[in-house]
């Protein structure tokens, strides 16, 4: 239940970004809910996984979805760039996660 919980947090990271991103384009009531919501979500859920996983385990693979959706979201749906070696950094990133999860 845990890992669930830290990929639920992870993609509410995702979400807080997006909200951010919506706050740089239109500063409304939604865009603040959206990136309000996101973190407050992500937080909660990554405080439930932590207290069965080691702290340094959870944040870093919590950092990692959010890294890695974020510049996902942003390449598919913001038109950035899809540069190879952006791509290759991303995939190390997913690597590094993988290993902790083995190691864990």
């Amino acid at each position: 239940m845990a890992w669930i919980s830290l990929l639920l947090a992870g993609m509410f990271e995702v979400v807080g970004v997006l909200g951010m991103n919506r706050i740089k384009r239109d500063r409304n009531v939604k865009a603040f809910l959206l990136f309000a919501i996101g973190i407050v979500m992500s937080f909660l859920c990554l405080s439930f996984s932590m207290r069965s996983l080691p702290m340094g385990t959870a944040y870093a693979i919590w950092t990692g979805i959010g890294t890695i959706g974020g510049a996902l979201v942003g390449m598919f749906f913001f038109g950035e760039s899809k540069e190879w070696r952006r791509i290759l950094f991303i995939g190390m990133v997913l690597a590094a996660a993988v290993g902790l999860k083995l190691i864990s």
